[in-house]
């Protein structure tokens, strides 16, 4: 019943198309080759970041390490290079407590096979594709 009630809540109220399930496993994949996006598009250039860190605590705690076509790609500070785990984990921002979240898969990314997290769709494939059956076959049975 709770699952059924998150499940409606999350896409009826929050339009979201997937939930989040399982536990993080410490790889510290999540922390490096971040693209940082900002109201509709991704940073692009050390100037506009330069203004977002002094806007937002977070954003103090990436370096920027590349760019590609995309745009500027971060590594967090607070990783430990040996360990792989985060300094700060305690305390550490909404935006890191939050991952992953939805919007990874709409900009194209996607999760590491190591990491203990995974986006399960709120709707299963198999409940859309019995509904479009119904609506369009109505005599048909469906699966």
């Amino acid at each position: 019943m709770i699952i059924g009630l998150k499940k409606w809540i999350l896409s009826k109220i929050l339009r979201k198309k997937y939930y989040r399930t399982g536990k993080c496993k410490a790889c510290g994949k999540c922390c490096t080759q971040i693209y940082v996006k900002h109201y509709k598009h991704v940073v692009q250039d050390e100037e506009e970041f330069k203004k977002l860190q002094l806007l937002h605590k977070f954003y103090t705690y990436l370096k920027i390490i590349g760019k590609d076509e995309i745009g500027l790609i971060f590594e967090c500070q607070n990783l430990d290079p040996k360990t792989h785990k985060c300094r700060i984990h305690r305390r550490r921002p909404g935006i890191c407590r939050r991952y992953p979240q939805e919007e990874l898969f709409s900009m194209g990314g996607a999760l590491s096979d190591d990491c203990g997290y995974k986006m399960e769709p709120i709707i299963p494939f198999k409940d859309i594709m019995r509904k479009c059956t119904i609506k369009k076959y109505p005599d048909q049975k469906t699966l």
